[in-house]
């Protein structure tokens, strides 16, 4: 029996691993081909408008997903048992996404993940944990530093100046999906699973120590809003498991749950 699981462990993880990068490849092919479509293939004028605004926010979708395939890296999810692998695709990614640096982010989420909703989590806001706007203001102080502003003044300073990108592309189709993504990560992501009900006290709608919530979305609602994050009391549970196995373990746990 001890061979047999031994196999069947390998087995699994080598199986995790094909379907997480190809996934993240697919992720990251849709959010490169859009990107380049933007910047150099689609000019923005009012009858080009819709399809601008649709691809806009698709961008903004494909980015949530680049940070997404990035956090599987950090907990090792991506390609279990390659840390090397984990590191040099989330690492790119977080760079890619906003100049974001591997090990300073990876070890902010992981005290986000000792601490999660209290004064010592980086991603919560204990002075406002009821407050989307107050607490995405926070959150963006505590992460969006110098070295991300001078990776976006120097990436739009290229693309306009050496490459000759119109302004209106840039605005629309990079900077627009961006700072969508970056709400939509945060409100989805952060806001929603973490948020306090309650003015004063431990929130009766925690479950656990874990101080969070899952949502009560379908499969594909999950997917569109956060790449399944919103079951976010299960990922907490098991960081381990990949975003795409969430609906999964969300399933298992409310079959749990029922008498």
């Amino acid at each position: 029996m001890a061979t047999v699981a031994a196999r069947i462990v390998p087995s699994g993880i080598r199986a995790q691993a094909a379907t997480g990068l190809t996934l993240a490849a697919a992720v990251c092919a849709g959010w490169l081909a859009l990107h380049v479509a933007g910047m150099f293939l689609v000019e923005v004028r009012w009858a080009t408008l819709p399809l601008v605004l649709a691809m806009a926010l698709l961008q903004c979708w494909l980015s949530v997903g680049l940070f997404i395939v990035a956090h599987d890296a950090m907990h090792g999810s991506l390609a279990p048992g390659r840390p090397r692998l984990n590191g040099a695709i989330g690492g790119a990614l977080l760079f890619l996404y906003a100049g974001f640096a591997w090990k300073r982010m990876r070890a902010a989420h992981f005290e986000h993940h000792r601490a999660p909703g209290s004064a010592d989590d980086p991603d919560f806001d204990a002075d406002h944990p009821r407050s989307a706007v107050r607490w995405y203001v926070t959150f963006l102080r505590r992460y969006f530093g110098w070295p991300s502003m001078l990776y976006i003044l120097l990436l739009v300073g290229t693309y306009q100046y050496g490459f000759g990108v119109p302004l209106a592309n840039i605005l629309l189709l990079y900077a627009l999906p961006a700072i969508g993504s970056s709400m939509q990560l945060f409100y989805f992501g952060t806001y929603r699973p973490h948020r306090h009900e309650h003015a004063e006290g431990s929130d009766p709608a925690f479950a656990d120590r874990h101080n969070a919530r899952s949502e009560g979305f379908g499969p594909l609602v999950s997917l569109a809003t956060c790449f399944h994050f919103g079951y976010h009391h299960e990922h907490h549970l098991n960081p381990a498991t990949p975003w795409w196995a969430l609906p999964a373990s969300r399933r298992a746990a409310l079959n749990e749950a029922r008498p």
